[in-house]
C-alpha cells in the first residue's frame, strides 16, 4: 500500500491473508487471554500461546439433571473428538495431587467439598499437557450460579455449553434402573441398555442416591440452580431434549459443537453461485447484491460490456459472438480479473456467477488469486428448468416478460404476439442443462466448503438460505 497517495489503494492479496488465516481471530482470542490472565511478560505469553496452537480443541460444558444421560454424551464425545472428560468423580481421584486427596476425604464423610477447593481441582487439572493439546469436556459443573462466576473469574471460558432437558416423569424412571461399571465407569439402564456380555452384567452396581425420593429431591435441587446458572452463557447454549434416543441426542451434540460461532472478523463476500441454466443464479445474485452492498458480476455481461465499449479486449471478443461461439477462457479470465482488481470488489466484495463453468476456468479464477470464500451449488431439478425456461416470453412491443405458467400475460391480444427468445427452446437448454452436468461434479470437487442449496423453492426462501450460510461460519458439506 502506496502511504503516499490518496484514496489509499488496498492490494488484493492483504484482506485474502488475513481471512485465509484467521488474523482477526487470532488477535481477538490473544487480547482475550491477555486480559484474563494479565501476565507480567505479555509479549513471552502471547508467543507461548501462538506455540500451544490450541485455539479450536474443544472446550465444553455438559449441563443436565439426574439421569438426563450427560454422563454416556460426554463419554461419547470424549471418544469422538479425542478430548479429556472432566467430571467431580475424577477431579477427586486425582493420585498426584494433594488437594486432590484433601477433597476425596471429605467427599468420602458425605459433606459437601467448597467452592473454592474445587475451583483449585479443575484449574489443577486443566493445567494438565493433555487438556491443553487435546481440549477438555467438563460434566456436570458449574452445579451452581456460584460456581460459575467463580470459573469465569479463573479464566475458564467453554466455547459451547449444551444443557440436556426431559420431564421430571421420565428422569424418575430412568434413574431407578441405572447401574454403573464400577471397572470402566460405564453407565447401563436395566431397561434401555443392558450389556450383552455376562461378566459386566455380573459386576454392575446400583449407585448411590437413585430412589424416587432422592431423585426428586436432587430434582428440585438443579431447577432451583439452573435457572441460575444459564444466564451466564447467553450466546454459546444449547438446550437439547434428552427424552428421545440417546444416539439422536449425540449426534445433535456432536452437531452443535462441530459447529463455529458467528465471528467479529471484518468480512468481505466473495460469493460464487454456480448451478444449471434457470436456476436462479441472476436473481439471486440481484438480491445479494442489493441486500448487502456488494458487486453482483456477471461474466456474460461483462463481455457484452466489453464489446460496447469498443476497447481492446472487446475487439477480441467481438469476432466470436458474431460467430456464435464460445469467447476462450484466457480472454474471459483477463475480463473477470480486470473487474474484481476494482477498488469497488476489493472493498466491498462480489458476488459471481456464469464463470467457472469447468475445472479448467476453475484453476485460472484460483491462479488468478480471485478464490471465493463462499461457493453456493443451487440444485434445481431438470424437468424444472426445462419449465421454468421453455415457457418464458417477451412482449415485443412493450418489453415486458412473461412466463405462460407463473405469469400469463393479461389479455388474450398480448398473448398473440408473444415471443420465445431462441436460446429458450427445449433442445437448447438441454444442452445446456447437460453441459452443466457434465462439469459439475469436478467443481464441487475442486472448491472447498460447498453449500448446496434447494433452488426448486419459492426465490426468497432460497435467498434465507444462501444469506444464512454467508453470515454463518464455514459449513463443511452440508445441504440446506
Amino acid at each position: 500500500m502506496d502511504a503516499t497517495r490518496a484514496p489509499h489503494q488496498i492490494p488484493v492479496e492483504m484482506p485474502q491473508y488475513g481471512e485465509q488465516h484467521h488474523i482477526f481471530e487470532i488477535m481477538q482470542v490473544m487480547l482475550q487471554e491477555l486480559l484474563i490472565h494479565q501476565p507480567e511478560e505479555p509479549i513471552q505469553f502471547m508467543l507461548n500461546h501462538l506455540r500451544r496452537d490450541n485455539d479450536m480443541v474443544p472446550r465444553i460444558f455438559i449441563l443436565g439433571p439426574p439421569a438426563s444421560g450427560k454422563t454416556t454424551i460426554a463419554m461419547w464425545l470424549c471418544k469422538h473428538l479425542n478430548a479429556s472428560l472432566i467430571t467431580k468423580q475424577n477431579l477427586i481421584r486425582n493420585e498426584f495431587s494433594i488437594i486432590a486427596a484433601k477433597a476425596a476425604t471429605i467427599f468420602g464423610a458425605n459433606q459437601a467439598i467448597p467452592d473454592s477447593m474445587l475451583m483449585e481441582l479443575l484449574e489443577e487439572r486443566l493445567a494438565n499437557d493433555e487438556c491443553v493439546s487435546k481440549g477438555w469436556i467438563l460434566e456436570g459443573i458449574p452445579e451452581t450460579r456460584e460456581q460459575a462466576l467463580m470459573i469465569q473469574t479463573c479464566g475458564i471460558s467453554p466455547r459451547h455449553v449444551i444443557v440436556l432437558s426431559a420431564p421430571d416423569t421420565v428422569l424418575i424412571e430412568r434413574n431407578l434402573g441405572k447401574r454403573i461399571d464400577p471397572f470402566n465407569g460405564e453407565v447401563y439402564h436395566t431397561t434401555f441398555d443392558w450389556p450383552s456380555d455376562a461378566e459386566v452384567q455380573s459386576r454392575l452396581m446400583a449407585p448411590l442416591g437413585i430412589s424416587e425420593q432422592e431423585t426428586a429431591k436432587r430434582l428440585m435441587e438443579y431447577h432451583k440452580n439452573i435457572t441460575r446458572i444459564l444466564p451466564s452463557y447467553p450466546k454459546i447454549l444449547k438446550v437439547i431434549s434428552s427424552d428421545q434416543p440417546c444416539v439422536d441426542v449425540f449426534y445433535q451434540a456432536l452437531t452443535y459443537v462441530q459447529s463455529q460461532h458467528r465471528s467479529n472478523a471484518p468480512f468481505t463476500p466473495k460469493i460464487l453461485l454456480c448451478g444449471p441454466t434457470g436456476s436462479g443464479k441472476s436473481l439471486q445474485a440481484a438480491l445479494l447484491a442489493h441486500k448487502y452492498g456488494i458487486i453482483n458480476v456477471c461474466c456474460g455481461h461483462l463481455l457484452k460490456e466489453a464489446v460496447a465499449s469498443n476497447s481492446n479486449i472487446g475487439e477480441f471478443i467481438r469476432p466470436f459472438f458474431e460467430q456464435e461461439m464460445q469467447v476462450p477462457d484466457q480472454i474471459i479470465i483477463r475480463v473477470l480479473i480486470n473487474r474484481l482488481s476494482k477498488q469497488d470488489c476489493i472493498r466491498y466484495g462480489w458476488v459471481l456467477h456464469g464463470f467457472p463453468q469447468d475445472l479448467n476456468q476453475a484453476t485460472l479464477l484460483d491462479s488468478a488469486g480471485f478464490m471465493p470464500n463462499r461457493v453456493f451449488f443451487l440444485n434445481v431439478p431438470y424437468d424444472s428448468v426445462i419449465e421454468r425456461l421453455t415457457l418464458r416470453r417477451t412482449d415485443p412491443a412493450t418489453g415486458e416478460r412473461y412466463h405462460l405458467m407463473y405469469k400469463p400475460p393479461p389479455t388474450m391480444q398480448i398473448q398473440e404476439r408473444l415471443m420465445q427468445h431462441p436460446e429458450d427452446t427445449e433442445e437448447k437448454v438441454k444442452l445446456k442443462i447437460d453441459a452443466f452436468y457434465r462439469n459439475s461434479s469436478l467443481l464441487e470437487d475442486f472448491f472447498n466448503d460447498v453449500i448446496y442449496v434447494n433452488g426448486d423453492q419459492d426465490p426468497y426462501t432460497v435467498f434465507e438460505y444462501i444469506e444464512s450460510g454467508i453470515i454463518l461460519p464455514l459449513p463443511t458439506k452440508v445441504t440446506l
